[in-house]
């Protein structure tokens, strides 16, 4: 499964375009991430309890892997598009930032974001959670459109690292819950191409991404978690349309 992301009113192609005048990009790469390739299959990968879909070029024998190109590359916070918070991310930043109670840091330092993801079936979900500022005077209509974290500094590094939100940790992975034969949740995860990162490559073989799955399954699996904790005290809200 792949899960190509828009910005609200710019194309990956025009991110993949914008981000190409500093990173070389592969042609293959690039046709994936457009929608060009016919021939893209799903590889599962199961990691510590988390299902890896992983895309793969059947016609060329290739997966498409990933890697953080940090220090280097900080592309993702510098466009960032939104960045809703769980029960726990405000708990943590609300202490963080130095407030005396989470209803003043939600008050000053949050609006609410409403975003759709299509997933597996045509699938439409609807999602509503509060969303810390990436700027101080961020208005409503910029939800979803590529800011500049404030909390970026010069040189690349997170201000409130490391109780930056959970979401943060995870691109660029997309991440869903789905239940088993016994009615089990089971957390799936897949690469996100907003057009935004040049860490993806392609390799013959899975050997060299198998480390990252690693440190990223639990991180994965327990932001998952915390999200259908946030929905279930109502700090958050999830629909679900075919």
């Amino acid at each position: 499964m792949i899960i190509p992301t828009l910005h609200s009113g710019i194309s990956v192609k025009d991110s993949l375009d914008a981000l190409a005048k500093k990173w070389p990009i592969d042609d293959k790469l690039y046709d994936l991430q457009v929608g060009r390739r016919s021939d893209v299959v799903d590889t599962q990968v199961n990691v510590s309890g988390v299902v890896f879909h992983v895309p793969a070029l059947e016609n060329d024998g290739l997966y498409v892997l990933w890697k953080c190109l940090w220090p280097d590359c900080h592309n993702c916070c510098e466009r960032q598009g939104r960045l809703p918070l769980t029960k726990d991310d405000i708990a943590v930043l609300a202490k963080k930032l130095g407030y005396d109670s989470k209803a003043e840091f939600v008050r000053n330092e949050t609006g609410i974001s409403s975003w759709q993801e299509e997933g597996v079936g045509n699938l439409i979900t609807t999602l509503s959670m509060l969303s810390l500022k990436r700027k101080k005077d961020e208005r409503e209509e910029e939800d979803g459109t590529p800011l500049r974290c404030r909390f970026l500094d010069d040189n690349g590094y997170c201000g409130i690292h490391p109780d930056k939100p959970g979401v943060c940790w995870l691109y660029p992975f997309a991440s869903w819950l789905e239940s088993d034969r016994f009615g089990k949740p089971v957390v799936h995860a897949t690469f996100q191409f907003t057009g935004d990162c040049p860490g993806f490559y392609l390799e013959k073989s899975l050997d060299s991404i198998m480390p990252v799955l690693q440190e990223y399954a639990p991180k994965i699996y327990d932001y998952n978690m915390a999200v259908q904790r946030t929905t279930r005290e109502n700090y958050g809200f999830i629909s679900f349309v075919k």
